[in-house]
């Protein structure tokens, strides 16, 4: 069976529904933990697919990883190293900010302020021709919980999703490498447990109570979305992709 590595850069931010939908797509996964010590490997020799997660902005448990955590050096060289090699990459909120850095993009402090909760994004006409976004609706819905945001993005990077405050909201680099400003992992336990003691939520004046509730409401629009796009992230690294699935014009990669 083919495997992903997964790098889990919080312990407040696991797989979760993720993990159970790659699972189902028919990979294995291989976590690593480097918040908890264990070593990033040098290369990707052996791993069909690179998922790099994210951490909870304004959540106590994250802050010892901010700004940045000692193991983002070597993180940022794996994902380079990925998009080289066409290894099959997705990075969600912070994987998908790291993703950016990597390749010379910035990420910042949101001079919007901080995206907390339910909402949509709006696909770019690019995603019409992506092997993930192609099949995801017009506007879809996501989960938000970011201070910081991708202000530029990567040279020759694909933008597939904006929204009006945050206009990068994913992006597709070479034809295999993904990163989403979104969460598409969480359940509702997972985002009870940020709201519990959220500093976000109280520099924003927002009733946690009635963050989590509405983010239960949209969890089931959430799966039907991001289940399929994430099934075929895990066809794509098992190579069960059709031609015609392939972007009809590959971006060069970067030669980092």
């Amino acid at each position: 069976m083919a495997t992903a590595l997964v790098i889990e850069n919080d312990p407040t931010d696991d797989l979760r529904r993720l993990g159970e939908w790659l699972t189902e797509g028919g990979l294995e996964l291989r976590v690593l933990r480097p918040h908890a010590g264990d070593e990033l490997p040098a290369d990707l020799t052996g791993y069909a697919a690179l998922v790099v997660l994210a951490r909870a902005a304004g959540v106590p448990a994250a802050r010892p990883a901010a700004p940045g955590a000692p193991w983002f050096p070597a993180l940022e060289g794996l994902l380079r190293k990925a998009v080289r090699y066409r290894v099959p990459t997705l990075g969600v909120c912070l994987g998908g900010q790291l993703l950016a850095t990597a390749h010379a993009g910035l990420v910042e402090r949101s001079p919007s302020g901080p995206e907390v909760g339910p909402g949509v994004v709006g696909k770019r006409d690019a995603a019409d021709t992506d092997p993930l976004f192609r099949y995801v609706p017009l506007i879809p819905d996501v989960l938000q919980w970011h201070s910081d945001e991708i202000t530029e993005l990567p040279r020759g990077a694909t933008l597939l999703a904006a929204s009006t405050r945050y206009p990068n909201q994913a992006f597709r680099l070479g034809d295999r490498a993904w990163g989403l400003q979104f969460h598409i992992e969480c359940d509702t336990a997972m985002i009870a447990d940020w709201a519990a003691d959220s500093d976000l939520l109280a520099e924003l004046g927002y009733d946690p109570e009635l963050v989590v509730a509405a983010c239960a409401r949209v969890m089931a629009d959430v799966e039907e979305v991001w289940q399929p796009f994430a099934i075929r992230f895990a066809a794509l690294a098992l190579g069960e992709l059709a031609d015609d699935d392939a972007p009809r014009r590959s971006l060069p990669l970067l030669g980092h």
